[in-house]
């Protein structure tokens, strides 16, 4: 018998570390030459990394979560025969990687997440009612004589320091039947004897109603914050401490707008259904040129802002595995259809784990939006380094003063029903000023409120 020390193989250029995010082997398992072994997470990708040889598993680098060196020793297993190995095995081909999309910057397009724990709290001494005798007394009434309000706890439990729980005395067949109600037997009441009998729990269900506080009440759950999740978080973490945000919101009248989606809709033949996203990713890109300073990437470090002449539009999408970011190429360069197209493509390649890492980076602008829960405003976290992020909200009917005749050129108002939405924007104060950002949002809300404009070329 010998063994087989399996070192983390090179899965990337300059990738020095990466995490453990599944396992599907442990200690003891049998395994065959090319059998799935673990995954592993870089920066970029979700590599499964399959067994050179068979064998018997032996020992494992460590738990899902961990951390560990490119070279170090990921696996080691008993095989037949042979002097003791340990080798770096080739690193998986470009076929064999399955890339479940790991974003370069996740967006942050949600609100912020964190991750706490709370002190623990110690029980409240139980609080006794005074005894008050209903009209018509039950068994019941006459052990727990208070109102709805002021449900009886005896003074079984207490809160003081070293104070111990008071032993409640109950057969097997009780306590079973309790535990199976969701019953605290702190909570009742024996009738006589100073020992719970069913009769209790019965005088107790009834005149509460079934109520019991343990009842319905679900166990505390840790969940362990690694893969995507701890990527979110990371780079979440890193906007907020790095950037400083500031938001401005701005109400949009999209009743044209919705019209003339509707329009082309109705006249799109093989063409993709128009969602209003690429109809506002087309105002974005025309507005850009004026406000070269929101299309662009700060890098701290160096010192520097690249103000990017093509807009590499950041889609903030949410899938199982949490959010992640596809990039749509030159939106500039593409119309409302071709936009339509590609958006519905990238959505489904990153919802379904197909999306290339190429189309999870090097974005220069972020568009995020909740949909139909977009709610009344968002104030979303910058996708690092990018200096801007956009969210359009849910849109609203209201009524609103309008004023008659083409272009409001009648003289008079009225009293009409519009479809508004407001439209979101966070930048980094560092290199946009709130001048620029307010003004950029002005020109995309008149490319929305008059949407024949968004045609022309």
């Amino acid at each position: 018998m010998g063994t087989f020390t399996f070192n983390l193989p090179d899965i990337g250029e300059g990738i020095a570390e990466a995490e453990i995010v599944a396992w599907h082997v442990k200690p003891g398992d049998r395994i065959e030459e090319d059998q799935q072994i673990a995954d592993m997470m870089t920066d970029k990708a979700t590599v499964e990394m399959e067994s050179p040889v068979a064998g018997t598993v032996r020992e494992v680098a460590g738990e899902v979560g961990d951390v560990i060196a490119i070279g170090s020793m990921l696996v080691v297993i008993e095989t037949e025969g042979g002097a003791d190995v340990s080798e770096e095995a080739p690193a998986p081909t470009a076929e064999a990687v399955e890339e479940r999309i790991e974003v370069e910057n996740p967006d942050a397009g949600d609100a912020d997440r964190a991750i706490a724990e709370s002190p623990p709290l110690t029980k409240p001494k139980p609080f006794v009612s005074s005894e008050v005798e209903t009209p018509r007394e039950t068994a019941a009434s006459k052990l727990y004589p208070q109102t709805d309000s002021q449900r009886v706890s005896t003074s079984l439990d207490t809160n003081g320091p070293g104070e111990k729980r008071a032993k409640v005395l109950a057969s097997p067949a009780v306590r079973a039947r309790a535990r199976d109600l969701g019953i605290d037997l702190a909570e009742v009441k024996p009738a006589e004897g100073g020992r719970l009998r069913h009769a209790d729990l019965d005088a107790f269900l009834s005149y509460t109603g079934g109520y019991s506080p343990a009842a319905g009440k679900r166990a505390d759950e840790h969940v362990k914050v690694i893969g995507m999740r701890r990527r979110i978080a990371e780079n979440m973490a890193g906007s907020k401490r790095n950037i400083p945000h500031f938001s401005y919101v701005e109400e949009i009248d999209v009743t044209d707008l919705e019209t003339l989606r509707e329009q082309l809709n109705a006249n799109r033949g093989q063409k993709p259904k128009l969602t209003l996203l690429p109809l506002i990713v087309t105002a974005i890109c025309k507005a850009l040129p004026e406000f070269p300073m929101i299309n662009a990437r700060y890098d701290d470090e160096a010192g520097v802002v690249t103000r990017h002449g093509a807009v590499h539009l950041g889609m903030a999408t949410q899938t199982d595995a949490g959010l992640m970011v596809p990039v749509i190429r030159d939106a500039q360069a593409r119309n409302l259809w071709q936009l339509a197209s590609e958006i519905s493509r990238l959505a489904e390649a990153a919802r379904s784990g197909k999306a290339r890492s190429e189309e999870l980076s090097g974005s220069t602008l972020t568009v995020t939006s909740l949909g139909p829960l977009g709610g009344v405003a968002t104030t979303p976290v910058i996708n690092r380094p990018e200096v801007a992020i956009i969210g359009p909200n849910r849109i609203v009917e209201r009524p609103m003063f309008v004023s008659d005749g083409p272009n409001g050129s009648g003289g008079g108002e009225r009293i009409a029903k519009r479809k508004l939405m407001n439209l979101s924007i966070s930048c980094d104060h560092r290199v946009v000023d709130g001048w620029d950002a307010a003004s950029f949002v002005q020109a995309v809300r008149r490319l929305l409120e008059t949407p024949a404009l968004l045609l022309v070329g």
